[in-house]
């Protein structure tokens, strides 16, 4: 397979490059180093990959529709395109919705409209478990409306799916809308809640908690997003089906955040210091993924609990920061 895969030098996007060159396919990533986090962090990510064999980086901005072609000239044929870029945070956007709009809204308009002039009929959409909002109800399946987003950036999000139905109804594409539920493990993004809490409960910091403790995530292994991910890429692949999918991708199983936070001290040895703030407007309380069909479409089946994963990342951040 030859892949474009955009957002390449992110957290989820350097493991997907990984894992689909491991195994012999052909992909080109597509990154603009966002400064949202440090560059270097990016350039760790892609430690790994440049210089391999069958990977080749290409820079440039989403935003920018000459940069999107200069990606796919890169490229050459372009079997699939699986579209991880974005800009992510429930929180910032509020502050810049604007831009959250432009990156994620018109950025994704940009790659569907180059898909459609150079003939690429696989997509893979990178959507969120943020698109579920007041209409909805845990555990959230791929069945309900989605129609009360949150956040601009649940917005943003919900209107990427929109488009790439839209996409798919106008010009006959495959596409595949996969909604990740809150990825964590390696190199997870410095800014996230279990990254964040690791570094502050190590340096004997307080953490801020919001609300009351009792919110609770639907926490996914880095490995098992990978595997429905290539799941559903093969699955555009093999069936030949030009049609339109949602699949949600998560753990499926609850955690509080102040269990989440006794974990990570518990696999640090330290104590937590907690400061508790009020609740923060476009959070969702609880988050629950009903894996159903991604069960039986993909065999999807997560295989890493947050019992175990919460030490696996502990481990692999201390040794990063040694």
């Amino acid at each position: 397979m030859r892949a474009l895969l955009t957002g390449a030098a992110g957290f989820i996007g350097s493991h997907l490059a990984e894992r689909l060159c491991g195994r012999g396919d052909r992909v080109t990533g597509f990154d603009n180093f966002d400064p949202f986090y440090a560059r270097e962090v990016k350039e760790r990510n892609l430690a790994g990959l440049l210089g391999r064999e069958g990977f080749s980086l290409v820079e440039g901005d989403l935003v920018d529709p000459h940069d999107v072609d200069r990606a796919f000239d890169v490229a050459g044929q372009v079997d699939t395109v699986v579209h991880l870029a974005a800009l992510a945070g429930v929180r910032p956007s509020i502050a810049s919705p604007g831009r959250y709009w432009n990156v994620n809204v018109n950025g994704t308009l940009h790659l569907l409209h180059a898909c459609r002039t150079r003939g690429v009929k696989r997509i893979v959409f990178a959507s969120s478990s943020s698109v579920y909002g007041l209409d909805s109800q845990v555990p959230f399946c791929e069945r309900q409306p989605c129609n009360r987003p949150l956040s601009p950036y649940a917005a943003t999000k919900r209107a990427g799916e929109l488009m790439a139905w839209n996409h798919h109804y106008l010009y006959g594409a495959a596409v595949t809308c996969l909604r990740y539920f809150t990825v964590y493990g390696p190199r997870q993004r410095p800014d996230l809640a279990i990254h964040k809490f690791t570094r502050l409960l190590a340096a004997g910091q307080p953490i801020e908690l919001f609300g009351d403790g009792t919110t609770s995530r639907d926490y996914t292994w880095i490995d098992d997003i990978l595997d429905g991910t290539v799941a559903a890429i093969d699955e555009l692949a093999n069936d030949g089906d030009a049609a339109y999918r949602v699949y949600n991708l998560g753990g499926s199983q609850p955690t509080s955040l102040k269990e989440l936070v006794d974990r990570i001290a518990s696999a640090l040895g330290r104590p937590a210091v907690l400061a508790w703030k009020p609740e923060q407007p476009g959070d969702m309380k609880h988050t629950l993924a009903d894996i159903e069909l991604a069960r039986s479409a993909l065999g999807y089946s997560p295989k890493v609990s947050i019992a175990a994963g919460i030490p696996r990342f502990v481990a692999w951040w201390r040794s990063a920061n040694r």
